[in-house]
């Protein structure tokens, strides 16, 4: 039983070795090759850029008084401060409303990690697994993305991994080391070996027994919530009308006459617009 278990770890720990290698190498070919392996965003230039950032009561009166909108957007978390940046950013006539506070729910409840993701390359390499592969890579470039874009708000953040049995230190290592491989340009830093020891001092509440050492990779970490408020700013100086603590009560509907799959002349219900109440009154 023993010998079939070292073979059977011996033949997949080669595997996964090889693999990463592999992976590794095969990305920066890649890399290489298209500078980019990720699609690289659209440029707009904004056609408006407002030097002083508005007050919330300038907004209000604003859409109080503005009859028409291209985009209404409901809810001011960081999906909605992107889609208002990125449609305002391309000349669009922009609203966005939102019932509490910025970046008062999930938006502020992230893990704070903007990351590769270790697990999916790691699924991407033993089912040679491609979209995994490309997902990984795109992820890498975002997180390069996000931290030169907003270095203020975004840093590595070293992330230390424990090991408790001897036989996983080469298999994580090969791992993280093909990790590093793939992010190419946007590598942070190199991972490293640590020492039982040095894994101890650095984190003394690590349980010790069976310890052998530790395994030391970089991501990024970034504040959520301030970069939420940032996209909103963002939104507001580039023309779009924003508000917080601005509730959307009544959703306005309308009848519009379109053409069917058939060709044939149908009435279909559209939301033409909504009424908002603010909680700030």
């Amino acid at each position: 039983m023993f010998r079939s278990f070292n073979r059977r770890f011996i033949q997949h720990g080669l595997l996964f070795c090889t693999s990463a290698l592999g992976t590794g190498y095969f990305g920066q070919y890649i890399l290489k090759k298209n500078k980019l392996n990720a699609a690289s965003p659209a440029l707009h230039t904004p056609e408006i850029w407002l030097d002083d950032f508005p007050t919330r009561e300038v907004q209000i009166d604003a859409m109080s008084n503005e009859s028409e909108y291209d985009i209404v957007v409901i809810g001011g978390g960081a999906t909605g401060c992107g889609v208002a940046v990125d449609a305002a950013s391309r000349g669009l006539k922009v609203a966005l409303v939102e019932k509490y506070d910025f970046s008062s729910g999930t938006s502020s409840r992230s893990t704070k990690l903007i990351h590769g993701g270790v697990r999916y390359l790691q699924k991407a390499i033993m089912q040679l697994d491609r979209e995994q592969y490309h997902m990984v890579k795109e992820a890498l470039y975002e997180r390069g993305n996000l931290l030169k874009i907003a270095p203020h708000l975004s840093y590595p953040l070293p992330i230390m991994l424990p090991v408790y049995k001897w036989y996983l230190l080469p298999y994580y290592y090969a791992g993280i080391k093909a990790y590093d491989f793939v992010s190419g340009r946007q590598l942070l830093r190199w991972s490293y070996l640590i020492t039982k020891k040095k894994a101890l001092e650095l984190f003394p509440m690590l349980k010790q027994e069976k310890l052998v050492g530790a395994i030391v990779y970089y991501d990024g970490q970034h504040n959520d919530a301030r970069m939420n408020i940032a996209l909103a700013f963002t939104a507001a100086r580039m023309g779009a009308n924003i508000a917080n603590h601005c509730a959307v009560t009544e959703l306005i509907h309308g009848d519009i006459k379109v053409d069917n799959a058939q060709g044939q002349p149908e009435i279909k219900k559209i939301i033409r617009g909504v009424k908002c109440f603010d909680r700030c009154q």
